[in-house]
């Protein structure tokens, strides 16, 4: 009996639900048994497989909130820039 890691399972169990492949093909061309890809899917939940994706997702916001900061406050000293400017003229 081969031992397949994690990562392998999570992979198969992501193919199955977003390849659109019947489940028998998916696991002939993965080499396992259709008995095997059923547990495994009743294992892994789509919530565990899109932890990853959420994570960058988040660290993609936090970056984009922060370019939105610094951008607001460049804005800013740009209007008090040209006030300034404007009621220097003569």
């Amino acid at each position: 009996m081969i031992k397949h890691t994690e990562e392998f399972k999570q992979e198969a169990v992501r193919i199955a639900l977003t390849s659109g492949l019947p489940r028998d093909r998916i696991a002939s061309d993965l080499g396992i048994g259709k008995s095997t890809l059923g547990k495994w899917l009743a294992q892994y939940r789509p919530s565990d497989l899109v932890i990853a994706p959420q994570a960058d997702l988040a660290r993609e916001n936090e970056r984009l909130r922060l370019e939105n900061r610094v951008l607001r406050e460049e804005r800013e000293v740009l209007k008090k820039a040209t006030q300034f400017f404007a009621s220097q003229r003569p």
